[in-house]
């Protein structure tokens, strides 16, 4: 009998495989330890591969612009030629070369030309604008001139913004821009005299002057505002025209005290000449030198000193010919008490700032928020007196919290840092320490390297309070990220 097969042969079982050995404790520790070394080691990108353009937008108000596409390629000479217009025109209102040229490159990739180059020299701008196998188009612009309209320049900011938002097309943009250009200042000329006159009847006050050293201290502004003015239309230097200014402030103050007024010349001219210091230049200046524009620095820095030239050099002439016409001499170093409390003077710095901010042309709706930022960095000051950390470091600190407050409220309210920075910070500027270190070169030849040391004081603070503005402004940017139109998000690094 056979037997009958059963079904196939069944194979024969393999052997399990042995189990993995679960990794202990020290060696997970162990293999993080590696993956942390080899990040340090190894950086994100290679190290000369060249940055995006576009991530220079990063921490300014413009980052991650919105990119119209749709044929944009064909008429990028158009676009050009309206960034070009429109560096041009902040240039020509006082921006800083860091503002232009993130308003240059968020508008070009905003209009769909991303492989856009541009550099800022001085008073050039220059726009280059290359594809791939195309011929490269390159542009350059030089700003002559300048003037003060921070109205403008605050609009020109909101429309940089809704462009980069993406609600504004082109053509639409170059119309709003020609709007700008062409809309008159919103503060008469015969204003703007009359304000320079206030802002030295006030700050006369701040310093401790009396009511009759401010009055003349207004009626002294007033004519130098007109002579300014007329020199103006003759064509006269800049240099010529602020030493004239700065010599018809110093000669009516001691006129007036060889009329044996009870006034303090040292105050009068030292309210006279605050207007006449370019502490809209210094900042620009200083940001462009921390931002890294040092040619652009270098020259608003040669023509801020310059101007300062002027002033100390109205100063001697002035001295000089009061000397000579039996004036007698001064006590510079005498100075009277406070002619009003804390609390009045806080009032006076408030009513300072909004007349620069009708002198700078500043929109009517930032003045008071001008004027906020103002009497904050005054109470800052006045603190930082009291806590003793002296003449030259307290304006330092008074300007690092007033760049941020005015941060904060520019953005907030639709225009850069400097449109309110610039005018709340005026008061901070020594003036008379340029006047005693002035008075004590040209009238006492015994006392001229202490005159040589007092003016060297006197730019030290200058430049202190100006760079402290600037860290200001960088200083508030982690807080100000929602207050930027588009700013809600950060562009990351790849």
């Amino acid at each position: 009998m056979v037997d009958k097969p059963r079904g196939p042969a069944r194979k024969p079982r393999e052997a399990p495989s042995p189990t993995k050995a679960i990794p202990s404790v020290g060696q997970r520790r162990d293999e993080q330890a590696r993956r942390v070394l080899r990040r340090l080691m190894q950086g994100d990108s290679p190290p000369t591969a060249p940055m995006s353009i576009v991530e220079r937008l990063a921490g300014s108000p413009y980052a991650n612009p919105m990119i119209q596409v749709g044929g944009l390629d064909d008429s990028a000479r158009r676009t050009l030629d309206f960034a070009l217009n429109l560096a041009e025109t902040m240039f020509r209102y006082g921006a800083g070369a860091l503002e232009a040229e993130t308003s240059i490159i968020a508008v070009t990739a905003a209009f769909g030309l991303r492989n856009v180059d541009v550099d800022i020299t001085n008073q050039s701008i220059i726009i280059n604008y290359a594809l791939k196998d195309m011929t490269p188009v390159t542009l350059l612009r030089v700003v002559r001139s300048w003037t003060n309209n921070y109205a403008g320049l605050a609009m020109v900011h909101q429309l940089v913004t809704d462009i980069v938002d993406g609600g504004v097309g082109r053509d639409e943009a170059a119309k709003r821009l020609q709007e700008i250009v062409r809309r008159p200042k919103p503060f008469p000329r015969p204003m703007v005299t009359l304000a320079e006159g206030l802002f030295a009847l006030v700050i006369v006050g701040v310093i401790g002057g009396g009511p009759l050293a401010s009055l003349v201290g207004f009626l002294s502004n007033i004519l130098v505002g007109l002579l300014t003015r007329q020199l103006g239309k003759w064509r006269v230097p800049d240099f010529f025209t602020t030493a004239a200014g700065s010599f018809a402030v110093t000669f009516i103050a001691l006129l007036f005290w060889w009329m044996n007024l009870p006034i303090s010349p040292a105050i009068v001219i030292a309210g006279g000449i605050l207007l006449l210091l370019p502490s809209g230049r210094l900042v620009s200046a200083v940001q462009d030198a921390i931002n890294g524009f040092p040619v652009t620095a270098a020259g608003r820095l040669l023509s801020a000193f310059l101007t300062f030239g002027a002033v100390v050099s109205g100063i001697a002439v002035g001295l000089v010919l009061g000397a000579f016409s039996g004036t007698g001499r001064l006590d510079p170093t005498s100075m009277p008490g406070d002619a009003y409390p804390v609390w009045a003077r806080a009032l006076l710095v408030v009513i300072a700032v909004l007349t620069i901010g009708i002198v700078e042309q500043t929109r009517p709706r930032l003045l008071l928020p001008t004027g906020a930022a103002g009497l904050a960095g005054y109470l800052v000051l006045v603190g930082a007196t009291a806590a003793g950390l002296g003449d030259r470091l307290a304006p330092a600190v008074s300007a690092v919290a007033l760049g941020m407050v005015a941060r904060m409220v520019a953005l907030r309210m639709g225009a850069p840092q400097l449109v309110v920075a610039v005018p709340a910070v005026l008061f901070l500027l020594p003036g008379l320490s340029i006047f005693r270190a002035m008075y004590t070169w040209t009238v006492d030849p015994n006392a001229a390297l202490d005159g040589a040391v007092g003016i060297f004081n006197a730019l030290t603070v200058i430049l202190a309070v100006a760079g402290g503005t600037v860290l200001g402004d960088n200083l508030a940017r982690p807080f100000t990220r929602k207050l930027g139109s588009n700013e809600k998000r950060r562009n990351r690094r790849r």
